[in-house]
């Protein structure tokens, strides 16, 4: 966990509240001289004062205390995704990693393949689009040609495989929550 600077913290909202530092200090009963420490990191704000400044801020007081997000980690470029390839399946991993709540996957399901020889099932619920060709979804003992264009929601444990038996690719976009690469 990186350090957390609780001053830039106060002083985004502050600014972004439109409070001049006199004007949080004051509704805060602070001195202005204090918040100003507290915002360059050269006091450090006792618990109390950084409920009231939130009270004041109008926003939750674990809010000073979240890490920052780096944005520039959250793009992912074509060339830069992660890629693994199971037997002749490939997958390619769209969201930067697998931590987090959800992953987004395209996996691409050449000519007379499948996802495994048996049904299989997972404690994750899925969403699939297919994006190209068509492809052989079995979901328990049914089964169900998907072509470009529709969808199909996986619940958590329900046994399901893909397969294609067809001429073409297919190309199957799907979302997975919790991930389970």
């Amino acid at each position: 966990m990186n350090d957390i600077d609780i001053g830039k913290k106060i002083a985004k909202y502050r600014k972004a509240k439109g409070f001049s530092s006199k004007e949080l200090a004051n509704l805060s009963g602070i001195t202005p001289s204090m918040l100003s420490q507290i915002e360059r990191g050269l006091a450090n704000p006792s618990i109390q004062t950084l409920k009231i400044l939130a009270k004041n801020l109008n926003i939750p007081t674990f809010m000073f205390f979240l890490e920052d997000t780096e944005t520039s980690n959250l793009i992912i470029k074509p060339n830069e995704r992660k890629k693994m390839i199971v037997d002749n399946l490939s997958y390619e991993l769209l969201t930067p990693d697998l931590n987090g709540e959800m992953a987004t996957v395209i996996m691409n399901v050449p000519p007379n393949s499948a996802s495994s020889e048996k049904l299989m099932e997972h404690h994750s619920e899925e969403i699939a689009y297919i994006l190209q060709g068509k492809i052989k979804v079995y979901l328990n003992e049914d089964e169900y040609i998907l072509e470009t264009g529709d969808s199909v929601k996986i619940p958590t444990n329900l046994r399901h495989k893909w397969e294609n038996p067809f001429k073409e690719n297919a190309i199957v976009l799907f979302s997975v929550t919790p991930p389970i690469f």
